[in-house]
């Protein structure tokens, strides 16, 4: 059984945020906006249906998926794109590979104690 993410996290460190949006080429107006919020998340998991709320002063964005089912993901409202994305798990880690305009971007999630990480990549792919 996968671990549980269940719960609401509140962000504590946001590092190397401005590098990884500039890589992204996320325009400069969007990227002074994202370093100043603080956004908390909200998981409810009910197996491998996970519904992952990202909330903020801002904006907020809803991301509703089954694990290992790839779906078409709408980012207008955080970087004005679409793309292709498959969740799975390896190990006790939450992986994300997005297909797109730009190939193999995504992140990886994990619990540790009473902490939620969230690193964001850009993944090669095979």
């Amino acid at each position: 059984m996968p671990v549980d993410m269940n719960g609401y996290w509140k962000m504590i460190s946001n590092d190397n945020f401005e590098e990884y949006m500039k890589a992204l080429d996320v325009n400069v107006a969007i990227r002074k906006i994202a370093l100043l919020l603080k956004p908390d998340k909200d998981i409810v998991q009910d197996g491998d249906h996970l519904t992952i709320k990202t909330l903020s002063t801002f904006k907020n964005y809803n991301m509703d998926f089954y694990v290992g089912k790839e779906f078409e993901e709408d980012l207008s409202g955080v970087d004005d794109r679409k793309c292709m994305t498959t969740v799975t798990w390896e190990g006790d880690k939450l992986v994300c590979v997005q297909k797109g305009e730009i190939e193999g971007r995504g992140w990886t999630q994990w619990v540790q104690g009473d902490e939620l990480h969230l690193v964001r990549e850009q993944r090669l792919l095979a």
